[in-house]
């Protein structure tokens, strides 16, 4: 059976811990292995997309990163349950035709027995910004340590 901890009933700090490896994932930009943090029948509303499956979020993942290029991602978590977590994020990124963009978001998430995640219900909206706005300047990848999340940032 596939596990991935941390797994519930959460604590602050697994619950924390949680998002910050989901913000790590996805900013690999790597469809197949996002898609192995989620249950094989995950179901997901994202705006007004509606997936279910790992092949089928694979499949989305590998849509979104080919449009949403210089993609980078903050999470910050902003409320949890035993099995629930919901959290706040912003990422920018930048379209075919170099106009950069914000788009800030609140997910909703609820986790199986062994932390992987059933279901995933995100409300997102895109904010056009100049690139002198931008406020993430890492290498493509991980978020550093050092750089600020998005309360110290102000967003």
């Amino acid at each position: 059976m596939d596990s991935r901890p941390p797994v519930p009933p959460f604590t602050p700090a697994g619950a924390a811990l949680k998002v910050r490896l989901a913000e790590d994932g996805w900013n690999s930009r790597d469809p197949a292995r996002v898609a192995q943090a989620y249950t094989p029948d995950s179901r997901w509303r994202n705006r007004n997309e509606f997936v279910q499956g790992r092949q089928a979020i694979e499949d989305f993942l590998t849509r979104k990163w080919q449009h949403e290029r210089e993609y980078r991602l903050i999470k910050e978590l902003w409320a949890h349950d035993e099995r629930r977590i919901a959290v706040r994020f912003a990422y920018e990124w930048q379209d075919a035709e170099g106009r950069w963009f914000r788009s800030y978001g609140n997910e909703n998430w609820l986790f199986d027995g062994q932390g992987l995640m059933q279901l995933r219900y995100a409300s997102i909206n895109d904010l056009a910004i100049d690139e002198g706005e931008r406020h993430f300047h890492w290498p493509l990848g991980r978020r550093p340590d050092t750089h600020p999340g998005l309360s110290a940032l102000g967003l």
